[in-house]
């Protein structure tokens, strides 16, 4: 008996290849020339030579929403110009660094503060921002992980 599945046509697979030393590596997105430097900080072994993991996975988030965002408004037919972000994150490195058992590894919250200047009337801009986490597939990431993951925009007129 043959098995054949086929992957819906909207599913993407993304690829990363990775090499390194140490902590730092370089990692290729599949399709793409474009290279991924990766290092840490000193106090966890690196030499502050490239951004962090976690660093990356943060920016993931806050890029992502920018990039939803602007596929979102497009379909609303609304103007998003610029973004502003600021994120604070808090992760308890006792798991990682010593090896604690009795806490956990995942950031215990995340907070996001965008300010998008935009033609947005209120209500398009709370739908925009309600349907941009919804659809954006690295907040629902941290989501499902279970982070408090606490997000506010504030719409700036053009």
């Amino acid at each position: 008996m043959s098995l054949n599945v086929r992957p819906k046509e909207t599913v993407a697979t993304f690829t990363i290849h990775s090499e390194g030393t140490g902590v730092a590596q370089i990692a290729r997105p599949g399709g793409s020339t474009h290279e991924i430097a990766i290092d840490t900080l000193p106090a966890f072994g690196g030499h502050d030579s490239a951004p962090s993991p976690v660093s990356y996975a943060l920016a993931a988030l806050v890029s992502c929403n920018q990039v939803t965002a602007q596929i979102v408004a497009k379909e609303v037919g609304v103007t998003l110009a610029s973004f502003t972000f600021d994120l604070s994150a808090e992760l308890d490195t006792a798991v990682m660094v010593n090896g604690a058992s009795d806490r956990s590894g995942n950031f215990s919250r995340v907070i996001v503060d965008a300010t998008i200047r935009t033609d947005a009337t209120p209500e398009q801009f709370a739908a925009l921002k309600d349907e941009t986490e919804r659809r954006c597939p690295i907040s629902q990431l941290y989501r499902k992980s279970g982070i408090a993951l606490f997000s506010t925009w504030v719409a700036e007129p053009l």
